[in-house]
């Protein structure tokens, strides 16, 4: 089987639905030492770069409380990882997202069906009435934000309040891309568990498990060999062009910050009108550039000009979810990208 699928061939699984965790042995042996030890923190803080697996581990560490209300159960003392069988009874209500002791928050659609950008101070708020109900008191209550990068001010400060006085049995797991932008007040009521990238070996296992795809195929080979340790990654490479999409935006970086109008046209057609894999790898692309130069050989070489290039990622991230979410047209995106970056490495 061809691993060069078109985006819609591409079915992966959500991670609440997902069994197996590739990789991170020493963070499932983390969360399950400090279950067994009936005193574990009460929040995690579960930071790592996309697309490597965070969300499946904070599902895999839900389900196995969720399914194992008593940490002092031989099932649990003899456990030697979090897995839980997915035909348990937790396991499938939690995949059909019917389970009444796990709140997700996550970003929603708004009235008109479009996905919001950040996660809302009212959906956050959710987690006053689901801790304070009165089931709670029958078993664990396990809150899951993919990703707390995500929240607005307003719904940070709300998680926070909840945070800092906890409800008994309570567990929050707390997913994010960038930990080190997080509040600090919200940083130190949590235990950090930071993921690292994934080998290629891994991606590749993963990506075969998600696509139903042989690991021997070339394609998944070299989409994995480029993933840089992300299944998310991976899978958007696997898609159309995205390799070739990636090269071309490479390519123009590296001029920065002169701007050769012809190649922004051409790139701006390639990534097409609603190819959302094409935008990713796009974005994508942009951001290990940016953070290859935020994280160089002596990153207090130029301090203003680091301060502004932060500050243009920040803006394009915030132009790509918009034009995501809208469906705007992806050329005026890319000379705007280019001409901030080109602007902030003058």
């Amino acid at each position: 089987m061809s691993a060069r699928k078109t985006e819609t061939e591409i079915a992966v699984r959500h991670p609440r639905e997902t069994s197996i965790l590739v990789g991170h042995r020493e963070a499932e042996a983390a969360l399950l030492a400090a279950y067994r030890s009936g005193r574990i923190a009460h929040a995690w803080l579960i930071g790592g770069p996309p697309g490597i697996g965070k969300a499946t581990l904070a599902y895999r560490m839900a389900r196995f409380v969720l399914a194992h209300g008593d940490s002092g159960a031989p099932a649990v003392r003899g456990a030697d990882t979090l897995f839980v069988d997915p035909n348990d009874q937790t396991a499938r209500r939690i995949a059909a997202g019917a389970h009444g002791g796990l709140l997700t928050l996550e970003r929603s659609a708004n009235d008109k069906g479009v996905l919001r950008t950040v996660i809302t101070v009212d959906e956050t708020r959710e987690t006053i009435s689901f801790f304070g109900s009165t089931a709670a008191a029958e078993g664990w209550r396990v809150c899951i934000v993919d990703t707390v990068d995500e929240l607005n001010p307003n719904a940070a400060n709300a998680l926070l309040k909840i945070l800092e006085e906890p409800p008994q049995r309570s567990l929050f797991l707390l997913v994010s891309h960038a930990p080190a932008r997080v509040l600090a007040t919200i940083k130190s009521r949590c235990r950090r568990l930071s993921l690292r990238p994934l080998a290629t070996q891994d991606v590749i296992r993963a990506v075969a498990e998600a696509t139903a795809t042989d690991p021997a195929d070339p394609a998944l080979i070299e989409a994995a060999a480029a993933s840089e340790g992300s299944v998310s990654r991976a899978l958007a490479l696997l898609g159309g062009d995205a390799l070739q999409l990636q090269t071309r935006t490479a390519a123009l970086l590296a001029t920065l910050p002169h701007l050769d109008p012809n190649e922004l046209h051409a790139l701006g057609d390639a990534l097409g009108t609603s190819d959302r894999v094409a935008l990713a790898s796009f974005i994508d692309t942009i951001e290990r550039w940016v953070a290859a130069r935020l994280r160089g050989p002596d990153p207090n070489a130029n301090l203003p000009r680091l301060a502004r290039l932060a500050e243009v990622w920040e803006k394009i991230v915030r132009a790509a979810r918009d034009t995501e979410s809208y469906n705007l047209e992806r050329k005026p995106l890319v000379f705007s990208v280019f001409g901030m970056l080109a602007e902030a490495t003058r």
